[in-house]
This record gives structure tokens, C-alpha cells and sequence, in this order.
């Protein structure tokens, strides 16, 4: 995985790797987070859908969709709030406040414990060891 070359909000000038596959992008006018395809998965269908695709990315911008990705990132451990931000909980707050805004459906599905990933269960057991 590598950090993007472009973006749909123009000339990157600064990128920052949220988690692998995971960029938070800023350009001269805008910016947002940029998934790659395979990063995506590991969003849930909830929050993918609050994206757009560009040149094989799935993108949400800045204003009101980057904050959907870094619930999720915040509520799976994958991401922590950097030092730099003080007020934690209040930037904790705002970020809800901007989903819940923009992205009811969204904010509906993760009360209701949809975006939350399903741990992965074996229905059937191997009865005997795999050939090689």
C-alpha cells in the first residue's frame, strides 16, 4: 500500500497514514480521507456508503463524510486521536454531531450496532488435515 499520487480535491500537499491504506489528505482548497480498495474492507457497508469512488479510491471529503471513517477507525482501536488535539472528547463530540447531521442513516445503523464488525466463526469443522 502507498500513499496516493492525486486527489479529486486537487494537488495534495500534505498525507497522513490513518491506518494502512487509510490517508488523510489536505490540498490547497479542501482535502478528506482516500481508502484504497482493498483498505475499504475494512469499513462497514454502512460507512461505505457515505463515500464516493474516484479513480479507484473511495473518498469522503473533509466537511461532512471524512468524520464517518474516523468513527469507525476510533471505534475498532485502529486509530487514536493524535496529541496534538487537547480536547478530546470534544473533538469526539463534533464528530458525532457531523454524522449525525449529514449522515443520519448512517448514525441510526451504528446505534443500532451495525457497523460494528462480526467476528469471524467456522460453521463447519475440517474433519481430517488438509493434503498438501
Amino acid at each position: 500500500m502507498r500513499e496516493p499520487s492525486f486527489s479529486p480535491w486537487g494537488e495534495i500537499q500534505s498525507c497522513d497514514t490513518l491506518y494502512p491504506g487509510i490517508y488523510l489528505v489536505t490540498t490547497p482548497g479542501h482535502g478528506g480521507i482516500i481508502v484504497e480498495p482493498t483498505a475499504a474492507l475494512y469499513l462497514s457497508s454502512n460507512a461505505r456508503k457515505c463515500g464516493f469512488r474516484d479513480g479507484g479510491y473511495l473518498c469522503f471529503e473533509e466537511d461532512c463524510c471524512e468524520q464517518v471513517v474516523l468513527r469507525e477507525l476510533l471505534d475498532r482501536g485502529m486509530w487514536k486521536l493524535p496529541e496534538r488535539i487537547k480536547d478530546k472528547e470534544g473533538f469526539e463530540k463534533e464528530i458525532n454531531r457531523t454524522i449525525e447531521k449529514y449522515h443520519p442513516n448512517y448514525w441510526r445503523a451504528r446505534a443500532a450496532g451495525k457497523t460494528v464488525p462480526r467476528p469471524v466463526t467456522c460453521s463447519r469443522q475440517r474433519k481430517e488435515a488438509p493434503t498438501r
